[in-house]
């Protein structure tokens, strides 16, 4: 198993890590080390699990000593297993012991998604000793308690056990002081109950005792969000424990909504019901020898009977002006209920006499079952008193009334939609009381009390993350926005601005409802499902727009152009409509059908039509077949005037008004339009993310909306896939050029084949993995990596698949070509080598670019025995620490190999050795072949693309040599030499950036040439493309075409980035030198940049050493 030293710590891998993953390892280390938050976005398929796992594991082993780890279950012999079982007491440190390390507490949305993350722990070299918690109704295996629900299952659990009725409890401390290693190996929940069922242990309290000594926990969010459900983690010392938050992009709506409760006009009724029921049962009760029972009181239950009618009268009493509703500010909630005689001082017995209430329906219920199972609460029923406690335990919190600034008290009347909500079709409508948190950061405030030691929030789809990390008001000094593990070859992106007729595509609320932009929307698609194989996922804003689109398709067009098909026939036609369903009891059958219409044979695929925020975005897999291209129709903007997305962003813009807040720079905040946009953009990422899953996938991405060509949107759209998207102003254009992306895929031209694999639907119970590839070469393609994957490192491995020249070249053993190689890094983040032989000049030893060029001129070889690779992504508050690939073969013969700092690595294309390192970019297809792939296009006056063109180029056509050198210099120089002298910096630029990145470089020229941009801010995005190693020789040779005014700026910048990089100016001196022939001019900076200290150029000896400290500063 590969062996990776990152930031000072040696990181098993699996897996040859890909570039991408040694700079997320490396920012998780970062964070611990230094106790810091992390919040980390990489997109699905760069197999953040699995380094996150690695990482802090390897992190938490690093800090341990021996004599500590080699008894690992010392501790368990040392505490009252009875006691910590019922959880009356936390286990109390012993200070004969040294101190634990450590905890780790991983978390996530759903079961389901932690099932995969300890499948993925399994595949580690790490053993921890671990658990997963979960709740009874997944765990319990007692017949009279397994098929009850909620409240009543835990309520007849507690019974069963305090009387030790309860053979599987009764078990549980035999069995854990004869297992003690248990949890050392992965067990899940599904482990756990097999344990349960063959030798006899609650699965429950069997997973509560092994909390108490696990090293990492796996638990749903609610664990640690909800305060009830956090205080069942007896076994957790919070002040040396690393919080991971994984798919953690809804989180702040998680911790918004469970610090809020709305109150229907039904629920309460159904309250008062219940709690007449109570008073009828407890004078039934006190009349058969139970008067000494005080828990049964009647008279308590008819106080609380006529505080719910009191509380009903006075909420049907507000006055409502308007359809708005009536509104006040959090505190105004201890006013209302003050008015009922519900203060700070009496709602603890009022909760009190809430839970005997429900105890007492519960016990009924069980009685009238005939003592085992609940008629009522095997069908899962839910006392409603209980959600008012939980409302109650919302706002009296902490005793205090500080967090009701966070806070909108709100009451307006149900509609139809919301009188479903509260009750069903024959639920009493009325008023419904909202209370309702804005800010999410409350429940984060929580491990700040707590003394949390890092809290580590990660998912696919974070951006934007600024917005991200004010909402949860938290400090993240370590952030990252990873690139994709795929290359340019395997991704197509367009913004499709208008539909075949030419009329524009935008569904904002002006045109949305037109029957012209629904028929134009309908052609569009009815193009694109013939142009996309297999399957084609449509993602519209909202249910209403998709369900009146559909209808408006399935009706005959009326007018001189009415004909007898319509929009959907002809979708019908190429692929078989699968429609998201609301109802959520309906979804798992929409799955199955879309899964059974992909494999049928006798059609060209299916089409799932679905719901940006909707089930099919948040938490499927549409891999390989099961998803070729995914269309965005629009952009998914909340509706305005919905009391609760109003009165965010009402107190938002609140928030931003304050007092100080401008002049505070550490206190930042966002307005309610900002966050209204963000919100929007952060479903559109989720939706994209549905294809292109893992490193052998491929697919498109298409933008049906005008507003996607703007800068704005695009913007908030993930990093990694800003450098691909391309805007077309012609449907024509589009078309063709998808086209060819897929008809170079079919026939070999690009780097995949479409695989001919089965798709299955693999758990239909919620959260992930839905529709996954069944083929043998993406069996584990997903978040782990087969073995036939090919890693950009691979010829930096340990296992001696590499050798490298005498003279510093490397070379593959096997000899293949590593010219295969090709880029994916965003803009700014990666060295992206062009293989064009006469555009790659010398690079000094310590550059990849040299080791690649070297695989073809060199024949001698060495081993390469220690290679650092610095972190190649560029990421707000990162530090400086190194991922080193640590050779555990043993040192060659006659020494050891210096070590050579190189930069950052581009990814391997997946096909075989070409000629050429760029994917075609022109289609040997003519004009006419054009038009028979779009001979469904009705009408469509579009101009044909020009051919054998890439769009580089249509755009350097603008771009003069001349038009790059400053105004200071034009006339200065002989106009032949200046124009060569710009020629061939851009030839050079063209050879080292990726077509994307070219492409923004280019608009930077264009914007020095028109004077259109500001300087410093072109300076910038010149110096991000510029910034990885192999291109700063391309940075300080840009200072000659930077006007004098501004040279102070660029020469910052420049000395800035050396500086980030490590990189020795020295060496960069000597590479100008070696390229002045090629460029044809000397340097014209009129003063040095700054030389870096002599630390920050250091040998390979001392780099680890520091690295070292650095980690042993990190010790708790």
């Amino acid at each position: 198993m590969p062996t990776y030293k990152v930031a000072g710590i040696s990181v098993q891998f699996p897996y040859d890590a890909y570039d991408c993953q040694l700079v997320y390892m490396e920012r998780v280390i970062s964070s611990l080390q230094m106790g810091s938050n992390a919040l980390l976005e990489s997109p699905t398929g760069t197999g953040k699990t699995l380094c996150l796992l690695c990482a802090t594991l390897a992190w938490r082993e690093s800090l341990a000593p021996a004599q500590l780890t080699s008894q690992p279950s010392q501790r368990v012999s040392n505490q009252p297993l009875q006691r910590s079982i019922m959880g009356l007491s936390q286990p109390d440190p012993d200070e004969s012991l040294p101190p634990r390390l450590p905890t780790i507490v991983y978390s996530s949305r759903t079961h389901s998604q932690l099932q995969q993350v300890i499948r993925e722990l399994k595949a580690t070299a790490y053993r921890p000793k671990m658990v997963v918690l979960g709740s009874r109704e997944q765990m319990c295996i007692n017949r009279d308690v397994q098929n009850l629900r909620g409240r009543a299952q835990n309520h007849a659990c507690r019974s069963l056990t305090k009387g030790r009725n309860c053979k599987h409890y009764n078990g549980v401390a035999e069995y854990a002081k004869n297992h003690p290693h248990l949890g050392e190996e992965p067990v899940d929940i599904e482990d756990l109950v097999k344990i349960g069922k063959t030798e006899g242990p609650c699965p429950y309290f069997l997973s509560r005792e092994l909390h108490n000594t696990a090293d990492i926990l796996f638990v749903p969010y609610n664990y640690l969000i909800e305060k009830e459900m956090r205080r069942s983690l007896t076994g957790v010392s919070w002040g040396r424990t690393v919080l991971i938050f994984d798919e953690a992009h809804n989180l702040e709506g998680i911790c918004a909504d469970a610090a809020s409760f709305d109150l229907p006009a039904a629920h309460l009724s159904i309250c008062i019901q219940e709690a007449k029921s109570c008073v009828d049962l407890a004078l039934a009760r006190r009349g058969n020898d139970n008067a000494a029972d005080t828990s049964i009181d009647p008279d308590n239950f008819a106080v609380l009977k006529a505080l719910l009618l009191e509380l009903e009268k006075r909420i049907n009493e507000v006055p409502i002006g308007s359809e708005l509703g009536f509104t006040r500010p959090g505190s105004y909630i201890y006013e209302f209920l003050s008015e009922i005689k519900i203060t700070y001082e009496t709602v603890s017995m009022l909760i009190d006499t809430i839970d005997q209430a429900t105890t007492l329906l519960e016990d009924e219920a069980n009685e009238g079952a005939g003592g085992g199972r609940s008629k009522a609460g095997g069908s899962g029923t839910m006392y409603r008193l209980s959600t008012f406690r939980d409302a109650l335990r919302i706002i009296f919190r902490d005793n205090n009334v500080t967090h009701a600034g966070s806070y909108k008290v709100h009451i307006h009347e149900q509609s139809g939609k919301d009188g479903d909500k509260g009750g069903g079709r024959g639920a009493k409508k009325g008023r419904m009381l909202s209370y309702w948190c804005f800010n999410p950061g409350l429940a984060m405030e929580e491990f700040s009390k707590l003394g949390v030691r890092s809290i580590i929030l990660t998912s696919g789809t974070l951006a934007p993350l600024e917005s991200f990390a004010i909402e949860l008001n938290l400090p993240f000094d370590v952030r990252l926005e990873n690139p994709h593990v795929i290359d340019s070859s395997q991704v197509w992106v367009g913004v499709v601005s208008s539909g075949p007729s030419g009329r524009p595509l935008n569904s904002s609320y002006r045109t949305r409802d037109s029957i012209e932009y629904k028929l134009e929307l309908g052609n569009t698609i009815v193009n694109f499902a013939r142009i996309v194989p297999d399957g084609l996922l449509v993602f519209f804003p909202s249910y209403y727009l998709l369900n009146s689109c559909i209808e408006a398709w399935q009706t005959v067009t009326p007018g001189p152009a009415a004909t007898t098909t319509t929009v959907w026939e002809r979708i019908c036609r190429n692929k078989q409509p699968v429609v998201e369903p609301k109802e959520s009891a309906l979804f798992n059958q929409a799955n199955e059908d879309f899964v059974a219409k992909i494999n049928d044979t006798t059609s060209t695929g299916a089409i799932f039509f679905a719901v940006c925020r909707g089930k099919v975005s948040e938490g499927l897999d549409f891999a390989d077949r099961a998803g070729r291209a995914v269309v965005v129709t629009g952009i998914p903007f909340a509706m305005k005037m919905d009391p609760k997305v109003r009165l965010k962003r009402e107190y938002l813009d609140e928030q931003a008004r304050l007092p100080g807040v401008k002049k505070n720079t550490k206190h930042k905040v966002i307005t309610g339009e900002e966050w209204y946009v963000q919100q929007a953009s952060r479903a559109v990422n989720q939706a994209v993310g549905r294809v292109i899953r893992h490193r052998n996938d491929y697919g498109a991405i298409i933008l049906c909306d005008e507003r996607f060509g703007q800068s704005g949107p695009q913007s908030q759209m993930s990093l990694w896939l800003r450098p691909y998207i391309k805007t077309y102003h012609k449907f024509g254009d589009a078309a063709f050029s998808l086209t060819r992306f897929f008809k170079d895929k079919d026939t070999g031209n690009g780097s995949f084949k479409p695989s001919s694999a089965v798709v299955t639907a693999a758990g239909v119970t919620g959260g992930v993995n839905y529709t996954r590839i069944a083929d043998q070469t993406t069996t584990s393609a997903a978040i782990s990596f087969s073995a036939v994957t090919t890693n950009p490192l691979s010829f930096l491995q340990a296992s001696s698949g590499l050798q490298s020249s005498k003279n510093g070249a490397v070379m593959e053993k096997n000899g293949g070509s590593l010219d295969r190689m090709k880029g994916f890094m965003p803009t700014g983040s990666v060295f992206v080598p062009r293989h064009d032989e006469d555009a790659r000049p010398s690079a000094p030893r310590e550059s990849l670019s040299t080791l690649l060029a070297a695989d073809r001129l060199s024949k001698s070889s060495q081993a390469l025995k220690d290679v650092a690779i610095t972190a190649a992504n560029c990421a707000v508050g990162s530090t400086a620490g190194l991922v080193h690939l640590s050779n555990n073969s043993g040192a060659s013969k006659g020494g050891t190999a210096g070590r050579r700092i190189l930069g950052p690595s581009p990814t391997a294309r997946l096909s075989e050795p070409q000629s050429s390192g760029r994917p075609p970019e022109t289609s040997s297809g003519s004009n006419d072949n054009m038009t028979s792939y779009l001979k469904d296009i009705t009408p469509c006056p579009c101009v044909r693309p020009k051919l054998n063109s890439r769009p580089d180029e249509e755009m350097q056509s603008t771009i003069k040599p001349e038009d790059i050198l400053p105004a200071d210099q034009k006339g200065s120089v002989p106009k032949d030499e200046k124009n060569t002298r710009a020629a061939n910096f851009l030839k050079e630029v063209r050879g080292r950036l990726s077509s994307g990145e070219y492409k923004g470089f280019l608009e930077c020229m264009r914007g020095l040439k028109n004077q259109t941009m500001d300087m410093k801010k072109l300076l910038h995005s010149v110096a991000n493309y510029f910034s990885a190693p192999e291109r700063l020789y391309l940075l300080r040779s840009f200072g000659e075409f930077v006007p004098g005014h501004h040279r102070s700026t660029y020469e910052e910048l420049l000395a800035a980035k050396h500086a980030a990089r490590g990189v020795s100016l020295e060496n960069l001196a000597n590479q100008s030198t070696s390229r002045q022939n090629l460029f044809g001019f000397q340097s014209r900076s009129r003063k040095p940049p700054p030389t870096l200290s002599p630390t920050e150029v250091r040998p390979a000896k001392e780099a680890r050493t520091t690295s070292n400290t650095v980690a042993g500063r990190g010790q708790p």
